[in-house]
């Protein structure tokens, strides 16, 4: 059973209210993973289009975007300080609706968060590993790159930086902001699980359809997981643990494994 709702959020608003409601969600959407939804399913495109289809395609999830050092770490941190803008947008919106942070689950993290980020990570990681290699090999899913940083002293704590940003931004936007918006417009909570993981695998479609799908799957159990308890924190640890194994693990062990593309 999905955890009993709020009653000043499941109750629906006016129709003035749902309006504002919609286009909230729309405006915060295009500015932020809305957009890099239909990015990426332009990218998908792109790649089957080109020679060599999706599997012949090279994607770098962190690249580095200049050729002085100083100045591509300065790159780095505006892109993760974008992220973690976009995930303070959406608890600002919902604390001046009256929803604070401490009512999505982001207290003061507990023990209990931390083992249940770890086992969240283990769930979704190692299939997730699983599915790109398999993925990968029939040709449904790009190469790709976690680390395309060049070897700077700051490459390992940028790219730690770098996942903590991206779970920040997704978790909250995601789940915590989109299920919750979602909610109070009166949609079911499968609905609102549909939605979200819908979302989380659209940006990552320019992966191809095994990242899309991988990542569908991540934002079902996340969601759930969330719908249930109502604590963010296990999300944005797993999501962070994966991604930093991913970044730094890929610079560790790429060119000295061979399963690794």
């Amino acid at each position: 059973m999905v955890a009993s709702e709020n009653p000043s959020e499941s109750a629906w608003p006016a129709v003035g209210e749902r309006v504002a409601l919609q286009l909230e969600i729309l405006v915060v959407l295009v500015v932020t993973f809305g957009l890099s939804g239909a990015d990426a399913a332009l990218s998908l495109l792109q790649s089957a289009l080109s020679p060599g289809g999706v599997g012949g395609q090279t994607v770098a999830l962190n690249a580095s975007r200049a050729t002085q050092s100083t100045i591509d770490l300065l790159f780095q941190l505006l892109g993760d300080l974008r992220l973690l803008g976009w995930g303070a947008l959406g608890l600002y919106l919902l604390w001046r609706s009256g929803i604070g942070p401490k009512a999505l689950g982001l207290a003061r993290i507990r023990g209990w968060d931390l083992g249940a980020g770890a086992a969240l990570a283990a769930v979704i990681g190692l299939p997730g590993l699983g599915l790109y290699l398999v993925a990968h090999a029939l040709g449904a899913s790009v190469t790709i790159v976690p680390s395309g940083l060049g070897d700077h002293w700051w490459r390992l704590p940028a790219l730690i930086l770098a996942a903590i940003a991206n779970a920040v931004a997704e978790e909250i936007l995601v789940v915590g902001y989109l299920v919750t918006r979602l909610r109070a417009l009166g949609w079911s909570p499968n609905r609102q699980l549909a939605a979200s993981a819908l979302l989380r695998g659209s940006y990552h479609l320019y992966q191809g359809l095994g990242g899309g799908l991988g990542n569908l799957v991540m934002g079902v159990v996340f969601g759930r997981f969330w719908q249930r308890t109502t604590r963010l924190w296990p999300l944005i640890l797993a999501h962070a643990t994966i991604d930093t194994v991913a970044y730094v693990g890929y610079t560790a062990l790429h060119g000295h494994v061979s399963w690794l593309p």
